[in-house]
């Protein structure tokens, strides 16, 4: 950092990205700190700066021998107490004839980050706080690849859930061998499937292959609606739709809810065709697809589907995992984050599991925005119509 970016920060105050620090009397305050713009988006730590309630922030620098005890702080802090150890770097910059020293601390790639006591910290606000809901530390541990939601045990659920016969003709197409010829017991072969453990289904099995997935997950749903305005206006909506069921048909419906609320052109076809519609299907497809694969199933939040006379938004739970950008997926790159959802999914939707989907909706419709919303944790996919 420069001079003037920590006159501007001392100026703003402590916000999510920036931390004012007079001094650390301790170990464990620096490292709970470095935990928390770990585990979150990183930032930095400003020391040598007052911060006051009501009134003006002030610089007050440090002496010589406090940023040589201070270094010798961060080096044990970042080693001893961050669990696993990270490497920030700092700085030591001259403001107004005054020391600050800096310290800069990436978002951490082995997430996730706890202090010596075993307490996982996360930035909220300007602040930090303990993770200590159950949800909020299993993305943690989702992020580094360490549990995923859809190997989850359903609360309540078993294996008499399970559409025995929709489950059958799927492994019969997949394995080429008819259920009811395998030897090993319907509850070995879940398990062996990755699909349940100590008859109980997971949330894929439940979303995939149960008789009412809904009624185990009520959350796991896909709102749609389509408004007479470009405004989410609660009367004077055209249609309206919760989408429920296995996954495959609220796939299927969800598509289908689009194409019944959007212009269909005759496009040189015949006055008794139904027309092209002004969306291509494959984009649809396509979107939904990756919608219902990559949300977040951690997050107790239904899908939606806005169809507005100028867009289509289709909003998923869960913002792009890890350091994955929207740059990332144009150029055909994925994070696998329900792989068990995947590997099944591939028999039942049109979807390949290869990160080439948002490659093809926009090969085949270029006029599609994507914003990965960390603050409300969501991804919003919006297609822009032509009115």
């Amino acid at each position: 950092m420069e001079s003037l970016d920590i006159i501007l920060a001392t100026a703003r105050g402590e916000d999510s990205t920036h931390q004012l620090k007079s001094n650390y009397s301790n170990l464990e305050q620096l490292s709970a700190d470095m935990v928390a713009f770990s585990n979150s988006h990183g930032g930095n730590i400003l020391i040598g700066i007052q911060e006051f309630k009501d009134e003006a922030n002030t610089i007050i620098g440090l002496s010589d021998q406090e940023i040589k005890n201070l270094n010798q702080m961060i080096s044990n802090a970042a080693s001893q107490g961050v669990i696993p150890a990270i490497n920030p770097k700092t700085s030591i910059v001259e403001v107004n004839s005054k020391m600050v020293l800096v310290i800069e601390i990436p978002e951490g790639i082995n997430k996730p980050y706890q202090d010596k006591n075993g307490i996982f910290w996360v930035r909220s606000g300007s602040d930090k706080r303990k993770a200590t809901a159950r949800e909020e530390l299993q993305r943690l541990f989702q992020n580094a690849g360490l549990v995923h939601a859809d190997e989850v045990p359903v609360s309540g659920s078993n294996i008499s859930d399970l559409d025995l016969d929709y489950f059958s003709k799927f492994y019969e197409k997949r394995f080429g061998r008819s259920l009811e010829n395998e030897f090993l017991s319907l509850d070995k072969i879940l398990e062996n499937m990755n699909l349940a453990q100590n008859q109980q289904l997971n949330l894929a099995a439940t979303l995939l292959f149960s008789k009412n997935p809904d009624f185990r997950l009520p959350a796991f749903i896909v709102k749609a609606r389509s408004y007479l305005s470009d405004t989410t206006n609660e009367n004077s909506y055209l249609d309206s739709l919760d989408i429920r069921g296995r996954l495959a048909d609220v796939f299927h419906r969800s598509v289908n809810f689009i194409l019944m609320n959007i212009h269909h052109i005759q496009a040189g076809q015949n006055v008794n065709s139904v027309g092209e519609s002004e969306i291509p299907r494959i984009v649809l497809e396509e979107l939904i697809a990756n919608a219902l694969m990559h949300r977040d199933y951690f997050i107790s939040a239904p899908i939606r589907i806005f169809v507005f006379p100028s867009r289509i938004e289709i909003i998923s739970p869960g913002h792009l995992p890890n350091n994955l950008s929207i740059e990332n997926i144009k150029a055909g790159n994925s994070n696998m984050r329900n792989p068990v959802l995947a590997s099944f999914a591939v028999n039942l939707l049109p979807y390949q599991g290869i990160g080439t989907g948002i490659l093809r909706a926009l090969s085949n419709y270029p006029d599609i925005d994507f914003e990965n919303d960390r603050n409300n944790n969501q991804f919003k996919c919006t297609i822009h119509r032509s009115q």
